[in-house]
């Protein structure tokens, strides 16, 4: 829960700073790239399809908190 709500204070603060630079929040190509690597360093037991739908959940609730603070101060 730590890590995951480290991740959610980051994805805010970037948020802001995608406004500020006008940086659109969805960039499919860096999102596979972090799926890609995930695998890539997976020792299990985990599968790599497991990984892949439990980083995309992660992405995607990281872009939702990029997305809200990108409209709001």
């Amino acid at each position: 829960m730590r890590l995951l709500n480290k991740r959610a204070i980051s994805a805010t603060r970037i948020g802001h700073i995608k406004r500020e630079y006008n940086v659109p929040v969805y960039v499919p190509s860096r999102e596979e790239d972090v799926i890609n690597h995930v695998q890539e360093v997976n020792q299990g037991p985990l599968g790599n399809n497991a990984i892949r739908r439990l980083f995309e959940r992660i992405i995607d609730e990281s872009r939702r908190l990029e997305r809200e603070s990108s409209h709001t101060d």
